[in-house]
């Protein structure tokens, strides 16, 4: 194993440490705080999936997650607890089918009208559930209770005890990681990325360049049901602007300050974002006007986002400096 790799990987496991010991040293707010950026930063991940390994920039991803949220809170009885081995794959099931009606449509168009189709198709979920009495209208619809995780009714974890919820959306967070790590490094996450460099040439070397989207765009639209089930449950409350552009447009932020290339840039992206956020609030009034030149200056500085900063410190690996190589190109073109 080469050094840099060394390098990340025990990286990787001291963030894991810290990750397990902090709920241990904060208070229960930090705990909460915690577990909200790790579910963003796995919508992130999810969406990650299709911008950056894909090369596709889709504005529907908030309705996958909005949608797997509104899904616990209809079936959660309303004096009990639903039974989060029962009603999380029926979320899931129901934003990855939505995703794959969704692509099966919009990946026939490309560049812009792709990114407009997405957005279309986002607003017309996002209006389903506002406009209509349907799961509350404009007001949305309350989780009175979080599903718990039982067997035989027997209560496993309580998930109503931050220290507890926390660990469980750290539990899937790193499934959610080990899972995309082995799709970006399979044959076909390189046909994927194939078909993003140079979607010519791979349709020429025979790669079925729409069905390997396509199932790229269900599996991302599947995952971002995971964070919708885990933020519904963590907020107890759904509402329509779950599913809105301006909540699909805050992920893909958090995409490009994390880095394109990379499984956790967004994860990272979407921490450094929220936790800005945190201190800017306390400390300013004007603080959105900071917070976007914040974010300008992140883009323009570190077009591969803010792992660049890593590469700069230790030096990437062979691998890692092959991805960045390009992406630098494209961010001097674009």
């Amino acid at each position: 194993m080469s050094m840099p790799n060394l390098r990340v990987r025990l990286f990787g496991i001291a963030c894991l440490v810290m990750a397990i010991a902090l709920p241990f040293c904060v208070s229960t707010y930090y705990t909460q705080f915690l577990a909200k950026a790790l579910i963003m930063g796995m919508l992130a991940m999810s969406l990650n999936l299709v911008v950056g390994h894909g090369g596709l920039v889709s504005l529907c991803h908030a309705a996958f997650f909005g949608l797997a949220g509104y899904v616990l809170a209809l079936l959660s009885p309303r004096y009990d607890a639903a039974s989060l081995l029962t009603t999380l794959p029926i979320a899931i099931l129901c934003s990855g089918t939505a995703a794959l009606l969704i692509g099966a449509l919009v990946l026939r168009t490309r560049g812009v009208y792709f990114i407009m189709v997405t957005l279309a198709f986002g607003e017309m979920l996002f209006f389903f559930f506002h406009d209509t009495k349907f799961a509350g209208g404009s007001d949305g619809i309350s989780v009175n209770i979080r599903p718990e995780i039982a067997i035989a009714g027997r209560q496993l974890l309580d998930l109503d005890k931050p220290m507890t919820f926390y660990f469980v959306v750290l539990g899937f967070l790193v499934g959610v990681i080990a899972l995309l790590t082995m799709v970006v490094r399979s044959p076909f996450g390189r046909a994927l990325a194939a078909a993003r460099d140079n979607e010519r040439r791979a349709r020429s070397l025979g790669f079925p360049i729409f069905r390997l989207r396509l199932t790229a765009f269900t599996l991302s639209g599947a995952l971002a049901g995971v964070a919708g089930y885990l933020a519904a449950a963590q907020f107890g409350f759904v509402a329509p602007q779950m599913l809105g552009w301006h909540q699909s447009a805050t992920i893909l932020v958090m995409v490009l300050i994390g880095g394109l290339r990379s499984v956790t840039g967004p994860l990272v992206g979407a921490l450094v974002l929220i936790g800005m956020e945190e201190v800017l609030k306390a400390h300013l009034d004007n603080w959105k006007l900071v917070e976007g030149l914040i974010i300008i200056g992140i883009v323009i500085l570190l077009p591969n986002g803010v792992r660049q900063i890593w590469s700069m410190v230790f030096g990437a690996s062979p691998q890692r400096a092959a991805e960045i190589k390009p992406a630098a190109a494209e961010a001097r073109h674009a």
